[in-house]
């Protein structure tokens, strides 16, 4: 079968190229790697130093610069979620709904809490011009539930 007649699904970085394009980013060779590896695989958290490192892995020659700045764009672009655990760590999520997360303290992994299980009541009133974008819950944990 030539690659003309093979399906968008069948060919290497398909749904990382439609993803990019519905999100109204240009697919370029360090975008279409990177989002390949943040979203091929299901949801996830994903430091930039581990998305580096992964790239190097894969053989994806990229600078973590350009890194950080692809998972900014993606953010940017709704792709991902930033979550912030403290001013020296954060992750970038892959799950975009409506959600909270556990943070495990001494491993510094990160875990998805359903939206529903959590309600956040008694918030004031947004100032005046602005709106409430989202409520992030972070459940810090000590010890590991691994262990």
């Amino acid at each position: 079968m030539t690659e003309a007649k093979l399906s968008q699904e069948e060919r290497p970085f398909a749904q990382t190229l439609t993803r990019l394009r519905d999100a109204g980013l240009r697919p370029t060779r360090q975008r279409l790697a990177l989002g390949r590896l943040l979203f091929d695989g299901g949801d996830r958290h994903v430091t930039a130093e581990a998305l580096h490192e992964e790239a190097q892995k894969a053989g994806v020659s990229v600078s973590l610069a350009t890194v950080y700045n692809t998972l900014h764009q993606f953010t940017d672009a709704h792709l991902l979620r930033e979550v912030v655990v403290d001013s020296s760590r954060t992750y970038f999520d892959t799950n975009i709904s409506d959600h909270h997360h556990f943070f495990v303290e001494n491993s510094g992994r990160l875990m998805d809490i359903n939206g529903d299980q959590i309600a956040v009541m008694g918030l004031p009133a947004a100032p005046e011009g602005t709106s409430l974008a989202r409520v992030d819950v972070i459940v810090r944990l000590a010890g590991d539930p691994r262990s």
